[in-house]
């Protein structure tokens, strides 16, 4: 890694690329197309520096220096969030999975007056009503000419405000599951600290090539990723959007040692077919979220490639460190400076520590799951324009940071879901990602989603859906029988409902699309659907079977919950 001064903004960050004439950026124009290119770090720093000046050129007196970036993962992407850290402004990553009315709103509400994009995202734009909203489209002959002038440009020579730790520089959507996302404020310094925490921790240098596969309009992709090559010195290999089947191709063409992931990009590269070079590559690490234990150790097998699961949201306002001695499952304990604890958010008390089998399952989890809360110092900058939200995510002076987890004896937290994804069955509180922990145990499965259905008569029940591996077929003698033999599935936490679903649905994060799943419910004609019996086995919900079962929802006045 570099041996140079720790970065306080990541303005000086780009600046180092300056005369560094080493491999910096690679990528491919579009998908399909064989020919890869490769540019410097220092074609890198002055194409932000051309664009930064340009910025300063554009942006109206008086007006916020926010700038949309409504693109793939392409190079314009970091180019412009260079500008922005040298021009002292900040991007709006927008997300094209939007549509619409929430499109737009996502573009007026960061007031952006800058918005750019590429033709393939044009169709998204017709029609919506942007007052004062400047159009880029890159590609295009007219924004080659803006650009044109400002071609000599160099880092530091034009600013909108003098890039300082505090000047912000992202205002990244997370990716609720219900309402408005919400636009998280990143500041230079926070984020320059950031990557060099990841950059120290990984022994990023140099020699590394960090290849970027999930989309840069997400914190994951930028701060994880990113920013750590900044930091080290390291290329960074862009692909245009995640493709399982691609990824061992890019690894081996980019020569990539580094690469992050969220949601279920894993198991989708898990579900490709295997091939006796599958360990024939230069990765040597995979950093990110959402894996899952059973997932990470059959990567690892296959691959040969260490997944390290890590924990630190957008809004920075709790992170978890991994450390040497973190067990198997476990995301580290809290970091420097932070009193982080697991609350149980109905009685505000701690909850009792995890009791852990020989193996590592969870047999307490109804009591030991809480939300975690940072009751320290927090890092946690606010949302845009949004008191209600930052409100509620710092009530009470604590930081709440809508997760479940769970805490073990000795201080290692665990994580288990979303507050979202919590489930009440017969009174009892249930985390959504525990159960699928134990499911993704099931041979056939290659994906795995559990989610809330409404109880014909109070609270929920457990829907799992589920994604076979190729070739395989749902036996529910077989399944039934796996669920038995689990020591850590409560006997509340058997799925009531099992939808057997050709691809889980996702989000543009690759993370489940559960608020699709949970609409449809047991509904989902013409996927079949399987339903426990009191005696624990599994029959199709067919026609009869599922007209009684409306028909209770019916009796018990719930028949609405479902339309929900």
């Amino acid at each position: 890694m570099r041996t140079t001064t720790a970065p306080e903004t990541v303005a000086e960050l780009v600046a180092r690329q300056w005369g560094d004439h080493r491999p910096g950026l690679m990528y491919q124009d579009a998908d399909g197309d064989a020919e890869r290119h490769v540019l410097t770090h220092h074609r890198t720093a002055r194409e932000a520096a051309a664009r930064a000046a340009l910025l300063v050129d554009l942006m109206p007196p008086g007006a916020e220096p926010h700038i949309g970036v409504l693109l793939d993962n392409t190079p314009e992407f970091p180019f412009w969030l260079g500008a922005a850290a040298l021009a002292g402004a900040a991007v709006a990553g927008i997300n094209p999975t939007r549509r619409g009315p929430e499109l737009a709103r996502d573009i007026l509400h960061t007031e952006c007056r800058i918005l750019v994009t590429e033709r393939t995202h044009l169709p998204l734009l017709r029609g919506l009503d942007l007052p004062g909203v400047r159009i880029l489209i890159t590609g295009t002959e007219e924004y080659e000419a803006l650009l044109a002038p400002y071609a000599a440009a160099k880092p530091g020579d034009a600013a909108l405000a003098a890039p300082a730790p505090t000047s912000r520089l992202l205002l990244y959507f997370t990716s609720g599951s219900t309402g408005a996302p919400k636009a998280a404020v990143c500041s230079q310094g926070r984020l320059a600290g950031a990557g060099a925490s990841l950059a120290r921790s990984f022994s990023v240098g140099e020699d590394d090539v960090h290849y970027v596969c999930m989309p840069l309009f997400h914190g994951n992709a930028v701060i994880a990723d990113w920013l750590p090559a900044l930091v080290g010195g390291a290329a960074v290999a862009l692909r245009r959007r995640f493709s399982a089947s691609a990824f061992l191709d890019d690894v081996r063409a980019y020569g990539a040692t580094y690469f992050t992931y969220v949601g279920r990009a894993i198991q989708y590269l898990l579900a490709t077919p295997p091939t006796p070079d599958d360990r024939a590559h230069t990765l040597r690490l995979g950093f990110g979220t959402e894996a899952g234990a059973v997932d990470a150790a059959r990567f690892a097998e296959r691959f040969g490639v260490r997944l390290v699961e890590g924990y630190g949201a957008t809004e920075g306002g709790a992170s978890v460190q991994r450390t040497p001695d973190t067990p198997p499952g476990a995301l580290g304990r809290a970091g420097a400076g932070d009193d982080l604890a697991v609350i149980d958010p109905e009685t505000g008390r701690e909850c009792p520590p995890a009791v852990l089998d020989t193996e590592g399952r969870l047999v307490n989890g109804s009591e030991a799951i809480g939300e975690l809360v940072n009751r320290g110092r927090s890092l946690f900058e606010g949302y845009w324009r949004n008191p209600d939200a930052e409100a509620a995510r710092t009530r009470d002076g604590w930081y709440w940071t809508g997760d479940l987890f769970f805490r073990d004896a000795e201080g290692f937290l665990y994580f288990a879901g979303r507050t979202d994804d919590r489930l009440r069955v017969d009174s009892e509180n249930l985390a959504a990602a525990v159960i699928e922990n134990i499911l993704a145990r099931w041979a056939p499965a290659a994906a795995v989603a559990v989610y809330a259905v409404p109880d014909e008569v109070a609270g929920d029940q457990v829907m799992a859906a589920l994604s076979l591996r190729e070739g395989a077929r749902f036996d529910p003698d077989a399944f039934a029988a796996f669920l038995l033999a689990q020591p850590d599935l409560g006997t509340k936490m058997a799925p009531r409902y099992v939808r057997i679903i050709p691809e889980m649905p996702v989000t543009a994060t690759n993370k489940v699309h559960r608020v699709s799943l949970r609409r449809a419910g047991f509904r989902c004609a013409p996927d079949p659907v399987w339903h426990r019996t009191p005696t624990g086995a599994y029959t199709p919900l067919d026609e009869p079977a599922l007209s009684t079962l409306l028909a209770s929802y019916t009796t018990h006045s719930r028949a609405d919950l479902l339309d929900r």
